[in-house]
């Protein structure tokens, strides 16, 4: 069942070529923190381009909740009256964060360290996933956490009083643990330190920076040291927001997999913490290829063209790339699926936990459309059918998960028999125009009346 409503079970079947341009919403991540801080600064913050999935529209709500005033002018164009760093009122009701793993772990970290309580709550999906990671470091803060065994949400913050600076070391690569630390940390006198062995997307720390925030990042034999100075006064900002790779992924896979295709994607953000999809697309062989490349609001923008490739090979994907692009491997082993030789995904652990356990869901679904996959704890193979020689006919099981219904989607793009979600409601959470822009490119997509 879809997480705002009754299931929307959708079909994808094989179609002529995807052609055109595809502008897909802007970036989920930068969306969200462009709320945050801009609730965390003094003075109005404006936001050009905010997606406004379901996601975003839920850390809106959230920062009302804390005391900014948030406004839709309408076109994608907000604003967001801050509040500063220290500012947030206590909220009357429980934070309802629906299906975003990103929006309740940064709003955790950035309620931490004032003296309010807050009740965070979610979606089946969200309810289910672990926040252990996120309120651990939060505890060293000062802030007490009570919730479901296991972690879970709904669960309840007590926010540091007198909250103490931390040093701390993020065991396994996150970007929202990275995050949810440096936003309490804004909060605190003196100096927090994060350290990671990995490096992750940094649009936090980009973002901090031009904010006004004093931090400075440090390579080292250590990690990737980052070190910000609390209680600063952030100022308000005009953001505009480039549009999401992750998004782009699946026009993209799209036009690489169904014959004839010609997609162009303008305007992404191709911050080398988020752009390793399409590293490792070029390294299969994809005709894939970066125009007018430039910079805007400190991150590289790039227009994506995508077109047909018939002869994708697998390769192995090295683990070190894994920060880069973990919400990119469902829809990368679709287009593995169609490529010739084994396609090895390593060092990905992390996609057990996200809105479902992606690997799983994944692997059970290209299994039941013909592909031969192989799992463990932390890996996965796919070995392609080659194109023109996957079977398709499946119904997939979705997870309440906006990635595992998207990549079987276009799984069935180019499929022999049309492939079945069983629904399609979650992809509203970060993707609402995916089926309008699809359908427009030449997708033949279509619903089911329940």
């Amino acid at each position: 069942m879809s997480s705002h409503g009754q299931p929307i079970p959708m079909t994808s079947q094989a179609c002529g070529p995807l052609t055109g341009t595809a502008e897909v919403p802007g970036d989920k991540s930068i969306s969200h923190r462009s709320l945050i801080l801009g609730a965390m600064a003094v003075g109005e913050t404006t936001i050009n381009g905010l997606l406004e999935g379901q996601d975003v529209l839920d850390t809106a709500r959230a920062m009302q909740a804390f005391g900014a005033e948030v406004t839709d002018h309408g076109g994608g164009k907000w604003s967001v009256q801050g509040v500063g760093v220290g500012g947030f009122a206590e909220p009357d009701g429980v934070i309802d964060c629906g299906n975003s793993g990103t929006g309740v772990r940064l709003i955790m970290g950035c309620m931490a360290t004032s003296p309010i309580v807050a009740t965070f709550s979610g979606d089946a999906s969200l309810n289910g996933r672990p926040m252990a990671r996120v309120t651990d470091p939060l505890a060293l803060f000062g802030t007490q956490a009570v919730g479901r065994s296991g972690g879970r949400l709904p669960m309840t913050l007590v926010g540091a009083v007198d909250p103490v600076p931390v040093r701390y070391v993020v065991p396994v690569p996150s970007a929202q643990v990275k995050s949810a630390v440096l936003l309490a940390g804004l909060n605190v006198r003196g100096q927090t330190v994060v350290i990671e062995a990995e490096a992750t997307r940094d649009h936090t720390e980009r973002m901090l920076a031009g904010f006004g925030a004093e931090i400075t990042v440090e390579d080292t034999d250590e990690g990737r040291v980052i070190t910000l100075t609390g209680q600063p006064e952030l100022r308000p900002q005009q953001i505009d927001v480039p549009r999401d790779p992750s998004s782009a992924a699946f026009p993209v896979c799209a036009a690489l997999i169904v014959p004839g295709s010609d997609v162009l994607v303008p305007g992404i953000g191709l911050n080398p913490t988020r752009a390793g999809l399409f590293t490792t697309l070029r390294e299969m062989g994809a005709d894939l290829t970066y125009e007018n490349e430039r910079t805007e609001g400190g991150e590289p923008v790039a227009d994506l063209r995508a077109r047909f490739s018939p002869d994708l090979k697998g390769i192995e994907v090295p683990p070190a790339r894994a920060a880069s692009m973990i919400d990119e491997y469902p829809v990368l082993s679709v287009v593995a699926a169609y490529a010739q030789g084994q396609t090895v995904m390593r060092g990905v652990k992390e996609l057990r936990v996200k809105e479902s356990d992606r690997i799983d869901a994944m692997a059970a679904g290209l299994r039941a459309n013909g592909i031969e996959v192989e799992d463990g704890p932390d890996w996965w193979t796919v070995t392609g059918a080659g194109h023109g020689n996957v079977k398709g006919g499946a119904t997939c099981q979705s997870h309440l998960d906006h990635r595992i219904a998207m990549s079987f989607l276009i799984l069935g793009m180019a499929a022999q028999a049309p492939v079945r979600v069983d629904d399609g409601g979650p992809i509203a959470t970060s993707f609402p125009i995916f089926e309008p822009l699809m359908e427009q490119l030449g997708a033949a997509l279509s619903r089911e009346d329940v």
